[in-house]
């Protein structure tokens, strides 16, 4: 899909959008729908919702007549997949590339795409590294879990440093490296060393299980170390049946997406993302897609808007050199965004592995209201 949003000699900038939307899947080969009267599939919705948030931006640069050209691959589709993608002679004709992956493995070929051709390359939802290293055209928006480890860890030597704190995992490699990193940071963090006991528990755990590692006496602190949602919605679940003790569940960035787990219990998690959905942007957007679609915007609404506007006026304005100008405050939408390189262990000293975005929103939630949300 092309939309040129410029009839005047100045340079038009192209932009290249990829996201999993399906399409092939929803039509048959000669256009026809083949999905009849169904709601369309779940895994649909997340790529056609930032797609969506996406062309609602297009419309207000053009709009603004911003001088932008935008091309969009579906990544699901077969001729819109990352393989096709990099033999399109168009692809090297862009200046800036957004993406929302929803396959790990899609990332390197892209990544090594750009950095190739000098193009920078904006990967906006999780997954989000990829193994990249020394690509210093690749910008991680959504923080590697590292960094949310990193943040966690702050917030609870900031507000929490004398609690009872108890992190519960599950046995795996990602809950490994969630435990590992935790005992890192507390190796070398400058303040008092946070002192977390750590316990693995079977997916088939039981509320008792849990309770007898609280303390009724102080406030305790639960984390959840791991990321499997069946898991992080079981625990919760234990602590809002163990209401005579004083507890906090700390959660991982994925709980932004979990629904219904915070009743009669306070869960705090991170994320780059806070959108204001009551302002005028917020309120145009909501509007702007009711009007468009019948239904409410989800945050992936939100994040393809402001990945394509945000960017694209950043590129337009510094006239193409958008990674040396990536920390503009001049367009804010919504978030604060702090993008900085990554270095690699190793001595090379003027490399970066990439670049990426350490700004995040801890939320405060309780009975699916937000309470507090304050900054890193």
């Amino acid at each position: 899909m092309n939309n040129t949003h410029s009839q005047t000699t100045e340079r038009v900038y192209k932009i290249a959008v990829f996201a999993p939307v399906y399409v092939d899947s929803a039509f048959t080969p000669d256009g026809t729908y083949r999905l009849g009267s169904q709601i369309l599939p779940r895994y649909m919705m997340p790529g056609l919702d930032f797609y969506n948030g996406i062309m609602l931006a297009v419309d207000s640069l053009s709009k603004e007549q911003a001088p932008v050209e935008v091309v969009f691959y579906d990544t699901r589709s077969a001729k819109g997949n990352i393989s096709y993608a990099l033999t399109d002679t168009t692809l090297r004709e862009v200046s800036l590339i957004i993406a929302s992956f929803n396959n790990r493995a899609e990332i390197k070929p892209l990544a090594d795409f750009a950095l190739e051709h000098e193009i920078p390359l904006i990967s906006h939802t999780y997954p989000n590294d990829g193994g990249i290293s020394e690509n210093p055209y690749f910008i991680l928006i959504n923080p590697t879990l590292k960094t949310h480890l990193e943040g966690i860890y702050r917030y609870l030597q900031r507000v929490y440093p004398t609690s009872n704190i108890s992190m519960f995992r599950r046995k795996g490699g990602v809950e490994d490296l969630i435990q590992s990193t935790f005992s890192d940071i507390s190796r070398t963090t400058s303040g008092v060393p946070l002192r977390i006991k750590t316990v693995e528990l079977t997916d088939s755990f039981t509320t008792s299980q849990v309770i007898s590692y609280l303390d009724s006496t102080r406030q305790n602190i639960i984390i959840c170390g791991s990321l499997n949602e069946t898991f992080g919605a079981n625990l919760v679940k234990s602590l809002s049946e163990s209401r005579k003790y004083r507890s906090i569940a700390m959660g991982m960035p994925t709980w932004d997406a979990l629904r219904g787990v915070d009743r009669n219990i306070e869960i705090i998690y991170t994320t780059p993302y806070h959108f204001i959905r009551t302002d005028k942007l917020g309120l145009d957007i909501t509007n702007a897609y009711r009007n468009k679609f019948s239904g409410r915007p989800s945050d992936m609404v939100f994040k393809g808007f402001e990945a394509m506007y945000r960017f694209t006026r950043l590129l337009v304005k510094h006239e193409g050199k958008l990674i040396s100008n990536i920390n503009d405050k001049s367009v804010k939408l919504f978030n604060d965004f702090d993008i900085q390189p990554v270095r690699p262990y190793s001595s090379n000293a003027g490399a970066v592995d990439y670049l990426e975005n350490k700004k995040l929103y801890y939320i405060r939630k309780m009975d699916g209201q937000i309470r507090s949300v304050s900054q890193q």
